[in-house]
């Protein structure tokens, strides 16, 4: 896994109960991951952003992460290609563990695959044309909320 938070030594604490859970960059190539890096850290300033590119790495760094940023068509070594394939194995395995459960977000501009995405049990998403949008902040802000705040 290659972390690509700020590694400067005012942002690197040691780890403890109160820090942020993560936000991955899940199946993407390098330079969309480095895109998508800056989106989040512009969205979500402080919150440590991973790039995961393969299923062991996901599920060894699981319950660290409370945002999963989801490419349609995974790059790496994953079970199957499909981001929305994943996403559903993903949502099943974390049934009924509401508190602990990542949210998943489908990065792609294709609306049909968004439906489908969500018809499985992702976040509503958008594609990498809407990077540099408010709305694809406030769709990371607004699963990153649903991840961390306890549910009642």
């Amino acid at each position: 896994m290659m972390m690509m938070s700020d590694e400067s030594p005012a942002s690197n604490n040691s780890p403890s109960s109160n820090d942020p859970r993560g936000v991955a960059l899940v199946g993407h190539c390098g330079p969309d991951a480095w895109m998508l890096q800056s989106m989040a850290k512009r969205a979500m300033p402080g919150i440590p952003i991973e790039m995961i590119s393969s299923e062991s790495e996901l599920q060894a760094h699981l319950s660290n992460l409370a945002v999963l940023l989801v490419n349609r068509v995974l790059d790496g070594d994953f079970a199957s290609d499909s981001g929305i394939e994943l996403i559903g194995r993903l949502a099943a395995q974390s049934e009924g563990d509401v508190d602990h459960q990542a949210r998943s977000i489908l990065i792609s501009n294709f609306a049909d695959a968004q439906a489908d995405a969500q018809q499985v049990g992702a976040f509503p998403g958008f594609g990498k044309s809407a990077l540099n949008t408010p709305e694809a902040a406030e769709k990371l802000q607004t699963a990153y909320a649903a991840a961390t705040q306890p549910a009642f």
